[in-house]
């Protein structure tokens, strides 16, 4: 499997004081689905900016290594990254209402984006533009294009959304939580949209979500992030069966699993929040939220492996968490 999507060290800075990423690393394969989870302000999103070249002001990026298909991103010019953004590579947003502009027709954005990358008549561009309207489940696609965003329901707004991110037929997909703001049948719907269109395209994609039961009905492979930092990364069925870093373990906790959580016990919890990372700061950044935390925690953080394509960030030993077994 050769990696489509390579970073190594990606590091976010604001201001010249808060380090939103710090030396994350991921991996993402040619048509697989990778999941980057956390909770929110755990730096997903400012990662996916990050490899956009959408940060917003003030923000710096770095990396030892950030690569696309072997070209290095960091030294693209902003001509070159502005014709790889939207072509080789799209992002679809968190939220499409505002991603979506209210003073434009459906129709006359998604043409916009074809038109950009490609030598093509506005009527061949509205007629990809009604192909993939169709391909996503919109019914009625014509009449589609010409209704504004406002007119559209949240789930087709981000049916709209994915099209859109697909009229110029990417290799990389970077979805950022697609289903936070829809009903739990429409995100169903979305998420197997996504699965099939990953099978049938070929696709690869990040997918950034906080949702667990999301990571394991559709990732090849999970990225576990926590305060800018990637905690734990492995095989999706590695990582559910042998999560090995605590923060991993708190999390699948959360997840209510019918037949194991009693309905009269209550489910798992984190105690306490995301902290904000400043620059220089040392050491395991869940120490004061973890039950095996000591004074080791503040120093430099190991970094060990639990099996193949399996690592975790902790000063924990990788078989602390089997059977039962105490740090």
């Amino acid at each position: 499997m050769t990696a489509l999507l390579d970073i190594e060290g990606l590091r976010v800075e604001f201001g010249g004081r808060a380090a939103a990423v710090r030396g994350a690393s991921i991996t993402v394969d040619r048509g697989q689905t990778h999941c980057l989870v956390g909770e929110s302000g755990c730096g997903k999103s400012v990662s996916a900016l990050a490899v956009m070249n959408l940060l917003a002001r003030g923000g710096q990026r770095s990396a030892d290594r950030l690569a696309f298909d072997g070209a290095d991103l960091l030294r693209l010019s902003d001509k070159d990254m502005a014709h790889l953004r939207g072509n080789r590579m799209a992002m679809i947003f968190q939220e499409p209402m505002t991603s979506l502009n209210p003073a434009y027709t459906v129709g006359s954005q998604m043409a916009e984006v074809l038109r950009r990358h490609r030598k093509v008549t506005r009527r061949a561009a509205l007629d990809r533009a009604a192909e993939l309207l169709g391909r996503v489940g919109i019914t009625a696609p014509g009449m589609r294009l010409g209704q504004f965003p406002h007119q559209l329901s949240g789930g087709l707004r981000q049916r709209v959304m994915i099209a859109m991110a697909l009229m110029c037929d990417p290799e990389l997909l970077i979805a950022d939580e697609p289903t936070t703001a829809l009903d739990v049948t429409v995100q169903a719907q979305i998420l197997r949209l996504l699965a099939n269109l990953q099978r049938d395209l070929g696709l690869s994609i990040l997918l950034i979500t906080h949702d667990l039961g999301v990571v394991a009905r559709v990732a090849h492979h999970v990225s576990v992030m926590y305060a800018g930092e990637v905690v734990e990364s492995a095989p999706t069925a590695s990582l559910f069966a042998n999560p090995r870093h605590p923060y991993t373990r708190g999390l699948l906790e959360c997840v209510p699993v019918p037949g194991k959580v009693r309905r009269d016990q209550p489910l798992g919890s984190i105690p306490g929040v995301v902290p904000r990372i400043q620059l220089g700061f040392a050491g395991c950044a869940f120490r004061d939220r973890c039950a095996h935390a000591d004074a080791t925690c503040t120093a430099a953080i190991p970094r060990h492996s639990a099996g193949t394509g399996h690592e975790f960030l902790c000063r924990l030993p990788p078989d602390w968490a089997r059977d039962g077994a105490s740090p």
